[in-house]
């Protein structure tokens, strides 16, 4: 907590800010969507990486919490959150099952694992065996073909399942998935998310019918979670538990383009400062790609108004649609006017709403917090890097 009010106007620049009263109503209407359609919340912390975040989310109804690799789930163990879910199936070399032996002996963490290869799973079991515990592995279910990795439902998840189910020191909790966007419209995020639940059911009731005790059947993502909660509520999937996903109480210009968030819920920008108007085309900033990383969305190349003059942009300027994000160097960026007679002055002030708001926290070691101007708390970026 900040023991004196800061005006966040004051702070030294770049600065990454996130809108608390913008983040509290990203997480309550994560949190109610999830109770009203009867699901357990698991927030994804991919994309903010801070244990004081997370525990906002946990206090306001979320079950635990799910991270990519290993060494992320120990930053946030540590910090005293104990129910996670290790998505990534990074389970190969002693530097990982280390890390996950000495979450596996952290007295009351409920550590589960996913997986989707044998040989990842015979490396838990060995972790397991050491500890002297039962680890609880989820199998990864690939859903498509944008899926990055997984095994195919249907025979072949039958077959690993069954070969899971003989490994010592583990227990098979569940099946698990993510869904990947492909085709951006709101039809087709419905279409998607109704997909995945689909596949997920028919999944868990061919296990269930071959005697395989399935608990737990995860799906959802930042883009699909509103529509799967409406099916779930629906009555249309009984067999979906639980729901994981995470940027959306967050928000960025990429997530904004697979209806994960709005441009209006966007909690985190970039604060910087204009250092030099020399240019009677643009301002620079003090601010660049070691600041905002460097993500253009290249993916998005053939959207309307993804070219001005011919330069992507790399983020959004609060309250000033003229202005053009249009080049990032290491420590500055050229801020283009897109209308002549409206300059930016030496020392102004700019927000800017990054297209990867998950890459900009995770080179900065800390977020401010801010309420109504006042810098209200600062936030340790807990995952900062443990990216492996």
């Amino acid at each position: 907590m900040v023991k004196q009010k800061v005006l966040y106007s004051s702070l030294d620049t770049p600065a990454v800010l996130i809108d608390l009263d913008k983040l509290e109503a990203n997480i309550r209407e994560m949190s109610q969507l999830a109770a009203d359609a009867g699901v357990r919340l698991r927030v994804h912390v991919k994309s903010h990486e801070c244990a004081p975040i997370a525990k906002m989310q946990i206090e306001s109804g979320a079950c635990g919490i799910e991270v990519g690799p290993v060494s992320q789930a120990e930053a946030m163990a540590e910090e005293g959150i104990n129910d996670i879910i290790i998505a990534h199936p990074g389970y190969y070399g002693a530097h990982k099952l280390d890390t996950l032996k000495r979450l596996l002996k952290k007295p009351g963490c409920k550590i589960t694992v996913v997986v989707d290869m044998i040989e990842q799973a015979v490396g838990v079991s060995q972790a397991g065996k050491a500890v002297g515990c039962k680890v609880p592995i989820l199998l990864k279910i690939d859903l498509g073909s944008s899926s990055r990795y997984g095994v195919p439902p249907g025979k072949l998840t039958l077959n690993l399942a069954n070969k899971l189910c003989q490994l010592p020191n583990i227990e098979l909790k569940g099946i698990y998935s993510h869904e990947m966007v492909e085709e951006r419209t709101v039809g087709a995020i419905d279409k998607l998310a109704f997909e995945a639940a689909s596949i997920m059911a028919e999944t868990a009731k061919i296990l269930r019918k071959e005697g395989i005790k399935i608990e737990h059947v995860s799906v959802g993502s930042s883009a699909t979670f509103r529509s799967t909660c409406r099916y779930i509520k629906e009555k249309k999937f009984p067999e979906i538990t639980e729901i994981h996903p995470g940027q959306c109480v967050i928000g960025d210009i990429m997530y904004m383009k697979v209806f994960g968030n709005t441009r209006e819920t966007c909690a985190v920008t970039v604060l910087t400062t204009v250092m030099s108007t020399s240019h009677s085309d643009w301002a620079i900033i003090d601010a660049g790609y070691k600041t905002f990383g460097a993500d253009y969305l290249i993916a998005y190349y053939k959207d309307l108004g993804f070219f001005w003059r011919g330069k992507p942009s790399f983020g959004s300027i609060q309250g000033r649609q003229d202005l053009w994000v249009g080049n990032l160097c290491a420590e500055t960026s050229y801020i283009y006017y897109m209308t002549p007679n409206k300059k930016l002055k030496l020392g102004d002030r700019l927000e800017i709403v990054p297209n990867n708001a998950t890459l900009v926290i995770n080179i900065h070691d800390q977020i401010y917090g801010v309420r109504n101007g006042i810098v209200e708390r600062v936030i340790p970026v807990t995952g900062r890097g443990k990216g492996n």
